[in-house]
């Protein structure tokens, strides 16, 4: 099982998991012409995609996938809410599977199983990635951590954590009021120490991969993600890895 990033952070995401021949994109927030340059970048075609799965309707994470989906007539999974609320952007997709918030599905070699996460978004929902034996939690745009989501995480090999801000940057920076409310609120973005304290509560004896994903560039360092997440891991800060909005990152093999 292995798994890459087109790119994390305000201006577009998207993640590949791989088992076998199963590959699955999770969101698509980048145009068309610019994700299949960075699926090349990790040697990946479109054509090789099994599908696309949506966690939200928010544009960094579902502006490209109609598009991809629709050029290379790949199926997409999504809830319920999602579609609604993108109902207009989705049409014409040849293929488009419902899912449920709780319910666990599979694509090809991969396992599947959708969470329930406070954002404000309609029935936004993250996932955890599993062969049978190894398990990827992926947690981006949630404003605050539950107990679900704690034990959806806990024991996974690898996880894609978002570290969105540093509370003292967002609060001191220039966003407005309204918006430094947003990101920082319930239904927001978790800051480097509330992601801090998430890990801390977890099971984290298996873990091979962890990943700083999801960082504003105007409120946030990968410096301050690193330490953050670090500090709980009692590790090195070179084995913390961060998900760039520009590059991503590389593959990693979970083993």
């Amino acid at each position: 099982m292995r798994f890459a990033s087109l790119g994390s952070g305000s201006e577009g995401n998207a993640l590949l998991v791989c088992v076998g021949k199963t590959c699955v994109l999770l969101d698509c927030g980048f145009g068309l012409k610019d994700s299949i340059e960075r699926l090349a970048r990790l040697g990946v075609a479109p054509e090789q995609l099994s599908g696309i799965v949506v966690t939200h309707e928010h544009g960094d994470h579902v502006g490209g996938v109609a598009r991809l989906a629709r050029k290379f007539k790949l199926p997409v999974w999504l809830t319920h809410g999602t579609l609604r609320s993108q109902s207009k952007a989705f049409a014409g997709i040849a293929e488009l599977h419902e899912i449920d918030p709780h319910q666990a599905f599979a694509i090809g070699n991969i396992q599947i199983h959708p969470y329930p996460v406070p954002h404000d978004a309609t029935e936004p929902v993250q996932f955890v990635f599993g062969d049978g034996a190894r398990r990827l939690g992926v947690l981006t745009d949630v404003g605050c951590s539950t107990p679900h989501i704690e034990a959806m995480l806990s024991g996974c090999d690898a996880l894609v954590l978002e570290s969105n801000h540093d509370s003292a940057m967002l609060m001191n920076g220039d966003y407005p009021y309204s918006l430094k409310l947003r990101v920082g609120g319930r239904l927001g973005h978790l800051s480097n120490q509330e992601s801090a304290g998430l890990l801390s509560s977890l099971d984290t004896s298996r873990l091979q991969h962890l990943v700083a994903a999801h960082l504003s560039c105007r409120n946030n360092t990968p410096e301050l993600a690193v330490k953050a997440l670090g500090d709980v891991m009692n590790c090195k800060a070179s084995w913390v890895g961060v998900a760039t909005q520009l590059e991503g990152f590389d593959w990693r093999e979970i083993v």
